[in-house]
Formats: C-alpha cells, sequence, structure tokens
C-alpha cells in the first residue's frame, strides 16, 4: 500500500471544509503524505449521485434540522465558523477549483484552500466572483494575473475533469473521499476509520516492528 492519503475535494461543501481542517494534523500524526484531488462534485452528483439535487428540492425537515446541528457541533468542535446556508447555495466553484491546481503547482493548495473555504463557510462570500477569487489567490500567494490565466486554460480544465472522472471510476459519489490504497471513506466522520485502516496496513505493521527493534 502506497504511504500517501487521497484526498478529493470542493470547496463547496462544508462537511469537506470540515475535513480538510482536520486531516491534515492526522497526517502529521501518521506520518502520510496528503495527494490534495481538487474535483467539481457537480460533476459527480450529475453522473452518479443526482438524488442530492432532489434532497435540496425537497428536504425532509427532521433530517435537515439534525444536519444543521450536526454541523454546527461539528463546527464547535473544530474551532471553526460555518454560516450555514450561505447566501449563494448551491454556488458556482468551477474557477476556484480550477485554481487549485495553480495554486497545487507552487506549493500553495493549503493556503489556497483554506482561504476558499474561509471566504465561502465563514465569511459568506461568492467564491464564483472575480474579486473574491482574486483576494483567494491573493491570500495563497498567487499572483493574479498568472492566476486568472490559467484558470481559463485548458491544462487546468482538463486536470478538474480527469481528478473528477478519476473518483467516479473509483466508487466516489461526493465530498470529501478519502483513499487509503484501495479502501474508499467518504465524510469528516469517517475520519477515525482512516486512522485505522492506516495504522492497520502491512507498511505501518512494519514501521511499528522496526522502531520498537
Amino acid at each position: 500500500m502506497a504511504r500517501h492519503l487521497d484526498f478529493y475535494f470542493d470547496c463547496s461543501s462544508p462537511w469537506t471544509y470540515l475535513a480538510f481542517h482536520a486531516v491534515q494534523p492526522l497526517a502529521a500524526e501518521l506520518g502520510a503524505e496528503i495527494v490534495w484531488k481538487p474535483i467539481l462534485v457537480g460533476g459527480v452528483f450529475n453522473t452518479v449521485n443526482p438524488t442530492v439535487y432532489e434532497s435540496r428540492a425537497k428536504p425532509n425537515p427532521r433530517k435537515h434540522a439534525y444536519m444543521l446541528k450536526d454541523l454546527a457541533d461539528w463546527a464547535r468542535l473544530y474551532g471553526l465558523r460555518i454560516v450555514f446556508p450561505p447566501s449563494v447555495f448551491p454556488v458556482n466553484s468551477v474557477k476556484c477549483m480550477r485554481g487549485a491546481f495553480v495554486a497545487l503547482d507552487e506549493g500553495k493548495l493549503v493556503p489556497y484552500a483554506t482561504a476558499a473555504f474561509e471566504a465561502y463557510w465563514s465569511d459568506d462570500l461568492d467564491i464564483a466572483r472575480e474579486d473574491v477569487l482574486a483576494d483567494i489567490a491573493e491570500k495563497a500567494g498567487l499572483e493574479r494575473q498568472r492566476f486568472f490565466a490559467a484558470i481559463e486554460s485548458e491544462d487546468c480544465k482538463k486536470r478538474l475533469r480527469a481528478n473528477t472522472d478519476e473518483l467516479i471510476t473509483r466508487g466516489g459519489f461526493g465530498s470529501p473521499t478519502f483513499f487509503v490504497g484501495n479502501s474508499m471513506f467518504f465524510g469528516n466522520d469517517r475520519l477515525p476509520l482512516v486512522r485505522a485502516a492506516w495504522e492497520a496496513s502491512p507498511e505501518a505493521a512494519g514501521e511499528a516492528a522496526r522502531g520498537a527493534a
């Protein structure tokens, strides 16, 4: 099993904001490299999970009330501020997620995604707007002109489609999705299972044995 953790994500999901925050200290503790996989979750829904749109159109009142409580509980636990629903929901995150590849190539994915998550979920800003994206790019240390040129490039468009298609091919149906080897886990609340899968891997057992020797 490869010693990395795949993290498929779209900044338009509040549960992904939670997972993005929590997976980083977990990976550091486990000695795992996170392979960041920006996707367009709407493309996943359209292809394999269209019932998401039905549940949004006709939400179950009890389930929706519990979801709001659950989201608030997790945000409180992690010390995050999440405004739900934001003023624009759902949001068109396609340009924001293309921009993640610009940040990834410059080694600035974490500050970029952090700024995007905070802009949308904490500050209630529309991450489809050019001025909001410009501020996100600036906070991540990305040069504005290059950033906006890149997100319109065929390269970024192809990479976003490729990651989205890859997640679908691997059995995924939403964001956030983690993979430890070929074992898939969906959702922020599955991180304890991610830990267990990592620690149960043959490589982890071998490392523990070497450490005890």
